[in-house]
């Protein structure tokens, strides 16, 4: 009754909560809209329906005179209406035009794997959430693209046709990583003219490389599906030899493996596809140099998984980043430096490192002082196999490692050296002498136990008081 005594008061009273109200009403359906958060009571295109209502009784409030009171009518229809309209037509419409998920009309009704019709936004927001299976029959998705059912869309349009309900074109559906549909037919010819001829196989590589750095988005394409990596290296997985790959395809196929292998979720697809190590092995042995330093950082990116490190490790891979690292190419280094240490943080792959020569390639740098920072931390590392240690002391780590220390300036570096020379101190004993030299003659332990990082000072301390002992016996017997 209050709203009644307003509106038989001052007109303008009337006419400025009117508005007010309209513009309230207004700004919730906009809400709505925009944030797709109709309930289930309120479609969408019902939604979108008051909200032009709305719109237009906003104008006409503005147009003044005898349209003011349609438009306070309006208003009351709207509200006295808003279920009516969304209930009427919709509720009605058949389940098979219902999203499973959403229980709500299918705008842009899409295929699964499995054969069954969703709406997009809600199967993949399904997907998005890391779900792999379909929702309705439970079944293990093979690939999670989406094709459109056009034929389902076709229908719903017919049916909204016949009720006088104009079914709106959705517009072009963009996902939160900025993937449109065009983008995923683009993927996917691209795929198609892996099996080409060669000129359009380097012309889809050389596309497939550079979305794939610029864009995340489309190297999660290729963990959407089983088949993506295999059809991507088909021109390199051919039984062709290696003269008749092209060098330039080459490049562009296993760089962009490396690209893919930077998005965490393709990281165990990419090196559990059977071909992708023996194929990376390939690049690094008879690839150019910029091809076989890609194949290394696409090893080291790989390693990041523990279970990926051992499957590395097995394929055999330690022997030709061992051999380019002696190569020594400055484009290189650093990324099979990387990788060779990833890989060696397990226990099997150090053996597998220091028996493919790792030692004799990592100190003969070293000495050189080639990436010293990097390949004297892999030696540190491989300071824990006894093999190595011997390796070590034969090839003249001692008086290599003891010089270094005086040069450098860099504290990890200085750790890196006492801590193999504490192992090489507790292996063998005809080293001692060398060291017991080194510190009568410049003090190089006593300045790392004064100092060095507590680490450093616990292994120069251990040196010492191992050739302490030693002296001591030696002068008692």
């Amino acid at each position: 009754m209050a709203k009644s005594e307003v509106f038989e008061g001052d007109p303008s009273v009337a006419v400025a909560k009117v508005t007010t109200e309209l513009k309230k009403e207004l700004h919730r359906l906009v809400k709505a809209i925009i944030e797709d958060s109709s309930s289930e009571d309120e479609n969408g295109f019902g939604v979108i329906e008051r909200a032009n209502q709305t719109l237009q009784a906003l104008k006409e409030l503005k147009e003044g005179g005898k349209q003011r009171s349609s438009s306070i009518k309006r208003l009351h229809d709207n509200n006295r209406n808003k279920n009516e309209s969304s209930t009427s037509v919709w509720d009605s419409c058949p389940p098979e035009f219902r999203c499973p998920l959403s229980k709500e009309l299918m705008r842009d009704p899409v295929i699964l794997s499995t054969g069954q019709t969703y709406d997009r936004p809600f199967i993949q927001k399904w997907l998005k959430a890391g779900n792999r299976i379909c929702p309705r029959t439970q079944q293990v998705l093979s690939h999670t693209i989406l094709t459109p059912n056009h034929l389902v869309r076709d229908m719903i349009t017919q049916w909204c046709k016949t009720r006088g309900v104009q079914f709106p074109s959705p517009l072009q559906y963009t996902e939160q990583d900025g993937l449109t549909e065009a983008d995923r037919d683009l993927f996917l010819s691209l795929l198609k003219k892996m099996s080409s001829t060669q000129s359009e196989q380097k012309e889809a590589a050389r596309t497939l490389r550079s979305l794939t750095k610029r864009m995340p988005s489309f190297r999660a394409l290729f963990g959407e599906s089983l088949e993506s990596i295999p059809q991507l290296l088909t021109p390199l997985s051919q039984n062709k030899s290696q003269n008749e790959i092209h060098p330039d395809l080459q490049e562009d196929l296993i760089t962009t493996l490396l690209n893919l292998s930077i998005h965490d979720n393709n990281k165990k697809l990419v090196a559990e596809t059977p071909m992708v190590i023996p194929l990376l092995l390939d690049a690094l042995r008879f690839g150019t140099i910029e091809t076989r330093t890609n194949a290394a950082a696409t090893l080291f990116t790989l390693s990041a998984l523990d279970t990926n490190k051992t499957l590395i490790g097995k394929s055999g891979a330690l022997k030709p980043l061992i051999d380019l690292l002696e190569e020594g190419h400055p484009l290189a280094m650093k990324d099979v430096a990387s990788a060779i240490f990833n890989l060696c943080i397990t226990h099997e792959n150090k053996a597998r490192a220091v028996r493919d020569g790792a030692v004799r390639a990592l100190l003969n740098k070293i000495k050189n002082r080639v990436h010293v920072d990097e390949l004297l931390a892999i030696l540190a590392m491989l300071s824990s196999n006894q093999k190595a240690v011997e390796e070590m002391g034969d090839l003249g780590a001692v008086s290599c490692l003891l010089s270094l220390i005086k040069e450098t300036n860099c504290a990890r570096n200085k750790e890196n050296c006492i801590a193999v020379l504490y192992t090489i101190c507790y292996y063998d004993r005809t080293k001692w002498k060398e060291m017991r030299e080194e510190e009568s003659n410049f003090g190089t332990l006593t300045q790392i136990v004064q100092n060095g990082t507590s680490r450093a000072k616990r292994k120069a301390n251990g040196i010492l008081d191992r050739l302490n002992r030693a002296i001591n016996l030696t002068h008692t017997a």
